[in-house]
């Protein structure tokens, strides 16, 4: 008999799509509870040391619960432990490669929210040329093959499909010109978008859920659409 798995969710975090797809991709069952970031809930504060999402509350058959916290914590947890395709290259030196690309991701996501919550043009063109950058870097290091691995889905994958997700509302914004001559990454952000795990992963009311998101900031980015 298997655990149980719980994943607390907030509808536009891209750290929690990291984890669904991981979970959708190894098609485990699972239980989802979504939570408003703005009023959290007092049984969340006391079960996440962070206060952040997300979480996966893992019961076990014989009884008690465990909590992980860290999306790629928790990825690596259900590579480890569930079921499904592997979605880690079996070369220690691959895996261990595939690790800094996901964190790797992180640092754009990191850029990605100063881009959409800042009111600064000048702030706004420096995170702009660092992602970027950073895609240069992506665009080297991309093969042949939908996946960032080739032929096999990675975490990896799962880590940046939840980046591209941001421009489906960016690019109705402005053009933004990061990948212009990047045909790699425009082709991995083409077939993540149509993976099945992606799509799940998100809620169905996303696109509407980020753009009251930049109002709510007053984001530069939303001058940017005149």
């Amino acid at each position: 008999m298997m655990s149980s798995l719980t994943l607390v969710s907030h509808d536009l975090c891209p750290y929690v799509q990291r984890a669904a797809i991981t979970l959708f991709e190894k098609a485990v069952p699972f239980d989802r509870v979504t939570i408003d970031l703005s009023a959290k809930p007092e049984w969340f504060l006391a079960i996440s040391p962070l206060g952040k999402v997300p979480l996966l509350r893992v019961t076990r058959p014989g009884g008690g619960e465990k909590v992980l916290f860290e999306s790629n914590v928790i990825c690596e947890y259900l590579e480890e432990t569930q079921p499904g395709p592997n979605l880690h290259p079996a070369d220690p030196l691959e895996r261990a490669e595939h690790r800094a690309w996901m964190e790797f991701g992180s640092s754009i996501l990191s850029d990605l929210y100063t881009l959409e919550t800042t009111r600064d043009p000048a702030v706004f063109e420096q995170k702009r040329s660092a992602i970027a950058s950073k895609f240069g870097r992506v665009e080297a290091a991309l093969g042949a093959g939908q996946w960032f691995a080739g032929a096999s889905f990675s975490l990896v994958d799962a880590v940046f499909a939840p980046i591209f997700r941001y421009f489906d509302l960016f690019d109705r914004l402005a053009d933004l010109g990061i990948w212009n001559a990047m045909p790699r990454v425009r082709a991995w952000r083409v077939a993540l978008a149509m993976r099945p795990s992606v799509i799940q992963a998100a809620a169905p009311n996303y696109i509407d859920l980020l753009q009251a998101f930049l109002i709510r900031h007053q984001a530069y980015l939303l001058e940017l659409t005149a």
